[in-house]
């Protein structure tokens, strides 16, 4: 079974706002939950694994688009 994943378009957006607008949508998510971030910032390589490992949140994959990175995080909680 495959879950889905919510998106979050931080595109355009410069650090740290991808990681609080991230910080801030999977608080209002259920545990286990999976949230891809679509960001441009090239702080955000460094940024967002950094807040999944500081906040307890499962970085599963990260990946190059064309002009932007993919990050998929499970939140903390279980499944």
């Amino acid at each position: 079974m495959t879950q889905e994943a919510e998106t979050l378009d931080a595109l355009g957006l410069l650090c740290p706002l991808p990681v609080l607008k991230a910080r801030k949508r999977l608080k209002a998510m259920p545990a286990g939950s999976l949230l891809r971030v679509l960001a441009d910032d090239p702080a955000a390589i460094v940024d967002v694994p950094h807040f999944c490992s500081e906040s307890g949140h499962e970085l599963i994959g990260m990946e190059e688009a064309a002009d932007h990175h993919v990050y998929l995080i499970r939140k903390n909680g279980g499944a």
